[in-house]
């Protein structure tokens, strides 16, 4: 019987744990995609307690402790940290075969040095003993970005956004001083795309200003954007991500796009195809600027957001109620990748779905895309341009990161996959690189035990290397 969550987890052969061990644990991390706050990092954040930094804004666990039915106070409410401390404990025994229960014992593991297994029973214990490590320099954001050896994080803001964090970052003038860590912002234009929202108009106001532009046509919303995008890559952004809960693809004329933009300024509703129209046109727009830019774009798709109105009017958004969504995305992902592909305007791009039947009709399609036109040139051929992205949201499990991965390896090529990102807003999520790490290392260890790869520990190794790191650090920054 193995140890519980021993040096051999997720390992199920020698071979796993050599490629583990010599090829993955001491790779640094390419996060390329997070929800982390560029103010938190740059203000070099210490955590009171526990449940603070662990429970704060981390709508997976909220999820979880609905479901074991804690009361809302004791989740997000005003109860106090150690009630709420005791009622995560209380859902942590009830966890098991969820990834939840992995996680937390692993950054009970690396970040604390904590082995004891979380319980009711043991929670005393070990609020006290991670409080007090949570009180040294060595969990800062600094020193965690530090200990995790975080090579880079991909953020995620809004066109509007002075960015003013990641300057002072850069710059070496934020409290958290001059760090290794490269803070990168990422162009996240979603309300400016949204306009069946009833906020669209007042953000447009808010958009234009931030350009210094007036924008009264659906054109100059595309100028506006390219010029925040100019300021953005001025700052270090690498890359785009888009929030789409299906593929819009509605093509119409500028002129009919206006007037669903003149429409919506006036505050009355447009239907879904009047948003689709416009949210094509916008897409297609961005398509081309982050091709002349050189910035990956980021497609997150098949997401229902806010499933639960009632909650959602009462505490937001990003807090435990959405879903996966179930919409076809074959279709008008093609004729939309067909089209900026025929402008030459296709990006390097990341499409993600939050659904796994998605995985083998978005793995056929960006192959199907991969020696597309930049723009303003020729052909241009890039290994891994086009990415299937990586097991997301509801779907960042062994399972669900084993499936994706073995799509890819069956239609496309796993040797250039960009491997594992957190998504998350929590400073407690690195560890989740070594539960991928391990995961991949197994799935390849196994394929060469059972004789399906060569017994060659440099050539498997150089996969799984890359794969951790090297793949990502070229796709974005290379």
């Amino acid at each position: 019987m193995k140890t519980f969550m021993g040096e051999d987890f997720l390992l199920s052969n020698a071979t796993a744990e050599r490629l583990y061990e010599g090829y993955a644990r001491n790779e640094p991390i390419f996060d390329y995609h997070c929800h982390l706050s560029p103010a938190e990092i740059a203000a070099n954040r210490r955590f009171d307690t526990l449940t603070e930094v662990w429970l704060g804004g981390d709508h997976y666990k909220w999820r979880a402790m609905r479901a074991n039915g804690v009361d809302e106070r004791l989740i997000t409410g005003d109860a106090d940290p150690y009630d709420k401390f005791l009622a995560w404990a209380g859902t942590i025994e009830n966890l098991a075969g969820n990834p939840l229960y992995h996680w937390t014992h692993l950054e009970l593991k690396r970040y604390f040095g904590i082995e004891t297994i979380f319980s009711i029973k043991t929670a005393p214990a070990i609020w006290k003993e991670a409080n007090a490590k949570l009180a040294t320099e060595e969990l800062m954001v600094r020193g965690i970005l530090r200990k995790f050896n975080v090579y880079a994080v991909g953020t995620t803001d809004d066109p509007a956004d002075t960015l003013q964090y990641h300057a002072s970052i850069a710059e070496g003038t934020a409290p958290i001083g001059k760090i290794s860590t490269k803070v990168l912002p990422s162009f996240r234009p979603d309300k400016a795309i949204n306009i069946d929202r009833k906020d669209f108009p007042s953000y447009i106001g808010r958009l234009g200003e931030s350009a210094g532009l007036r924008i009264e046509k659906a054109q100059d919303v595309l100028d506006a954007l390219s010029k925040r995008l100019d300021f953005f890559v001025g700052q270090g952004c690498r890359a785009s991500d888009h929030a789409l809960e299906w593929v819009p693809f509605v093509p119409k004329s500028d002129a009919e796009v206006n007037a669903v933009f003149t429409k919506a300024m006036s505050g009355e509703a447009v239907s879904r195809e009047e948003a689709d129209a416009y949210r094509t046109f916008i897409l297609c727009g961005l398509a081309h600027e982050y091709a002349v830019h050189g910035i990956a774009m980021q497609l997150h798709l098949n997401s229902l957001r806010n499933a639960n109105t009632a909650m959602f009017a009462r505490m937001g958004p990003d807090t435990g109620y959405d879903s996966v969504h179930d919409h076809p995305v074959a279709e008008n992902l093609a004729s939309f990748l067909g089209r900026i592909a025929a402008a030459g305007d296709l990006p390097r791009m990341v499409v993600y779905s939050a659904n796994p039947k998605d995985y083998y009709p978005l793995a056929t399609l960006v192959g199907s895309f991969q020696g597309g036109r930049f723009s303003g040139g020729g052909v241009t051929v890039a290994p891994g341009r086009m990415q299937l992205g990586p097991a997301w949201w509801f779907s960042d499990h062994r399972d669900g990161m084993e499936e994706q991965m073995r799509v890819l390896a069956n239609v496309g090529l796993l040797s250039r996959f960009i491997g594992m990102l957190t998504d998350s807003r929590s400073f407690l999520s690195y560890s989740r690189h070594e539960y991928f790490r391990r995961i991949l290392c197994n799935m390849i260890g196994t394929w060469i035990e059972e004789g399906e790869l060569p017994n060659d520990l440099d050539f498997a190794g150089g996969i799984v290397r890359n794969i951790s790191f090297a793949n990502a650090k070229d796709y974005f920054l290379g």
